[in-house]
């Protein structure tokens, strides 16, 4: 049986290449089954040969065969015995049972619904942040509508079917964001217009013209609700239900209501962050757009100690990325190793990423990911870690003073919406410590991401694009404790790739006098 870290399989990419592992199973009982039914088959096909050939030979003689004793009790025999064996054989029940069993002891492993529900709207989500074009998106290229190149380019890439694109059409259907449900939909009957139905589908052409006609009811496109109602009426005419439709559609057009033109433009359904989205997007099709360095001598990169002996020998690279909010990046903060051993110890642990919510925490569908906490009294990896920090930044960040090292994975489009590190209510389950609130942030990007995945720093407009092994400092608090509001940020949705990264939050008490000795440069 799985682990705890294996539901909610599409908030975390780790999670979905264990479903990989989980289907070649499948593959190979799928494998023993068609072994089984060919077999029995073939015995079929045996019988099938003996038969006819019996009729092919003796019983065309022209002598009569049934006059032979042998040949008349072997026809009976057949008759009552053998055709009743292989018409009411259970073999095929008994192989289909079989897989089927295999399939439900697998089941607990297997993707739910909500895992189906969750990578549609990983699809959309990218289909929404980057702008890209849906029927690209389907032929398994990533270009933006208003820029016909790719904004990534597969190595191998996959397309989707006519069934793959109900599917994600029908999630945004059932929430009636018929935005997105049109555009889905279109692509499902254009695929399914070219191909004959597989049994493996769930969707078939009648239903997704079904489904696209309503959705541009809903939009208001009356006309084309009409003419496709009117073509599934040509592969299903006693449908009673879509004869009502037509004549209710073409009576909405005779009447010449306003709502009713072909050429009316989709609006985008309205989200939780709208105020900041134009924004967000922006910084996130830009892959990561740092502000322009020899425009600011204040922003540089150096060889950088912090006044510690332990760095002297071996200083760490830092590039100044903002002043306000400060955001430093250190380049190469930890190695390969490190970062594959951070990985491994947090696997086991892996939960789905909450947020505050009031006093208390709960899964958002705003913070796609999974998430671990590491104590370095378990893992010495940890601890090496958190001494790194300290001789970098000069913050003491063992607890209580700092917050155990969080390990995330993304999951499929995992990203997380703009929002503060620091706690923005006095009821914030952050001040459980009772150290007070997070004075500062280090992410540690802990695997490479092909496309994606940025840090976005929206009201300070600029983002960070992943960087292997590097580590991201800033200060979430102004001197007098008060929130920078200046550190709203976000992580864009992964495009391709696996994002793992680290978190180190430190809070405000025991970090006075350190903070004036430390890194920030703000006054």
């Amino acid at each position: 049986m799985p682990d705890e870290s294996f539901g909610e399989m599409f908030t975390s990419m780790l999670s979905v290449n264990q479903a990989v592992s989980a289907e070649r199973k499948l593959i190979d009982h799928l494998i023993i089954y068609i072994e089984h039914e060919a077999q029995r088959l073939e015995d079929i096909k045996r019988f099938f040969s003996r038969v006819t050939s019996l009729h092919d030979g003796i019983y065309n003689e022209p002598s009569d065969p049934i006059a032979n004793p042998i040949a008349a009790f072997k026809l009976v025999k057949r008759l009552k015995s053998e055709w009743l064996n292989v018409v009411h054989s259970t073999e095929a029940e008994e192989n289909i049972k079989v897989l089927r069993e295999d399939y439900r002891r697998m089941e607990s492993s297997l993707p739910k619904l909500e895992d189906l529900r969750g990578a549609a709207h990983g699809l959309m989500r990218l289909q929404d942040v980057y702008n890209l074009h849906v029927e690209s998106l389907v032929r398994g290229h990533f270009q933006q509508i208003s820029d016909p190149v790719d904004f990534y380019k597969l190595s191998v890439s996959d397309m989707l079917s006519g069934d793959d694109c109900f599917l994600v059409g029908k999630v945004a259907y059932d929430l009636e964001d018929y935005y997105h449900s049109v555009l889905w939909f279109e692509e499902a009957v254009r695929l399914f217009r070219g191909t004959e139905w597989s049994p493996e589908n769930e969707g078939t052409l009648e239903d997704a013209l079904d489904h696209l006609a309503f959705s541009h009811f809903k939009t208001g496109n009356i006309s084309h609700a009409l003419s496709l109602s009117r073509e599934l009426l040509l592969h299903d005419p006693m449908n009673r239900r879509v004869h009502f439709n037509v004549e209710k559609y073409e009576k909405l057009l005779n009447e010449n209501l306003p709502a009713t033109s072909s050429g009316l433009t989709l609006k985008r359904p309205d989200g939780i962050y709208l105020r900041t989205r134009n924004a967000y997007e922006q910084l996130c099709q830009t892959k990561g757009s740092q502000p322009k360095h020899f425009e600011n001598p204040s922003l540089f990169c150096d060889y950088f100690t912090n006044g510690s002996p332990a760095l002297f020998l071996q200083p760490i690279r830092r590039e100044i990325i903002s002043l306000q909010p400060y955001v430093v990046l250190f380049h190469g903060f930890v190695t390969q190793a490190e970062a594959k051993n951070i990985r491994k110890y947090a696997m086991p642990g892996l939960r789905r990423s909450v947020v505050a919510s009031g006093m208390n925490q709960a899964t958002a569908e705003y913070r796609i990911s999974k998430s671990a906490w590491l104590k370095e009294s378990a893992h010495e990896v940890v601890g090496k870690l958190d001494q790194r920090i300290t001789l970098v930044t000069g913050l003491n960040v063992q607890p209580p003073y700092a917050e155990y090292l969080q390990v995330v994975n993304y999951g499929i489009g995992g990203h997380y919406e703009p929002h503060f590190d620091h706690a923005t209510s006095d009821s914030s389950p952050l001040y459980r410590l009772k150290t007070g609130n997070r004075v500062a942030t280090i992410m540690i990007y802990l695997s490479p991401v092909q496309a994606g995945g940025s840090t976005a720093f929206i009201y300070a407009n600029f983002s960070v694009p992943v960087v292997q092994n590097a580590a991201l400092f800033w200060w979430n608090l102004h001197k007098n404790g008060q929130g920078n509001v200046d550190t709203l940020h976000a992580g864009c949705p992964v495009i391709v790739g696996n994002k793992w990264v680290a978190n180190k939050w430190v809070h405000e008490y025991e970090q006075e006098f350190r903070r004036r000795c430390s890194l920030n440069p703000e006054e």
